[in-house]
């Protein structure tokens, strides 16, 4: 836990050029309010990073790990948090005559997946999986940034460069070729605060969102660090000025 954390003020304090895996992209850094070893997440943010998700990522990805009654920690009491379950149909069962059946989603359920199986997902989409977001913000190197990245990389390809069919030039991406179609521009959803809707703006909460759902305990995990650093200060004083005053008639 302690050579996480100092791995991370270290991290925070020599931050440079952040690269893609194999190194051969450069991405874009931002300062999230989660970075460094005091950092929390933006409820806000989050709140409208799921809006993002419902309205544009839901129609192909999953979020399989995550729970209705998770969604408290952005900030939506229990009447909230059942509204939103129960717009969700959830397979069920058997029931009585042994058959599945589909009920509105409770608090309990976890959020479903756009597709009945990976072979339905596969179809749906030319061959390719879509991953599953639960974790995507830690399962890729420099997560945050590298999603941001990507979501606002999407570019016309060079002359030089023949786009195959059913793939996107993406300028965040190992290799430049993609296989998702760019799917925010900009003005994509409307938030009912009125924020900043641009293509950055969007994919900034959206990441936010991805982070908390890959790392949830995060802000806890780094309070109890923060609190064990500053017992082990004083207990490290208090140590010392034990070591003198016992040795301190001997020469």
């Amino acid at each position: 836990m302690l050579k996480r954390l100092f791995a991370a003020l270290v991290a925070t304090l020599l931050a440079g050029p952040v690269y893609a895996a194999g190194g051969a992209v450069e991405l874009t850094e931002r300062d999230w309010s989660f970075n460094g070893p005091f950092g929390t997440f933006d409820k806000a943010s989050m709140q409208r990073g799921f809006q993002v998700y419902r309205e544009v990522c839901a129609g192909c990805h999953s979020l399989k790990y995550i729970a209705f009654r998770n969604f408290a920690d952005l900030g939506y009491n229990e009447d909230e948090i059942k509204a939103i379950a129960a717009e969700y149909e959830v397979q069920d069962g058997p029931n009585d005559e042994g058959e599945m059946f589909m009920r509105p989603g409770i608090a309990a359920d976890r959020v479903p997946s756009p597709y009945a199986n990976d072979n339905a997902a596969r179809a749906g989409n030319g061959g390719a999986l879509p991953p599953d977001l639960s974790l995507i913000a830690k399962a890729r190197a420099h997560g945050p940034d590298y999603l941001y990245s990507l979501l606002v990389g999407y570019k016309e390809a060079p002359e030089s460069m023949k786009v195959p069919e059913g793939m996107y030039y993406n300028d965040a991406y190992s290799g430049n070729l993609i296989a998702m179609p760019q799917p925010i521009y900009g003005s994509d959803v409307t938030y009912a605060d009125g924020s900043d809707a641009s293509i950055e703006a969007i994919s900034a909460d959206v990441t936010q969102f991805l982070m908390w759902a890959a790392e949830p305990k995060l802000e806890a995990r780094k309070r109890i660090g923060v609190a064990v650093v500053f017992f082990l200060s004083i207990f490290v004083i208090l140590s010392y000025m034990a070591k003198r005053r016992v040795w301190a008639n001997v020469h």
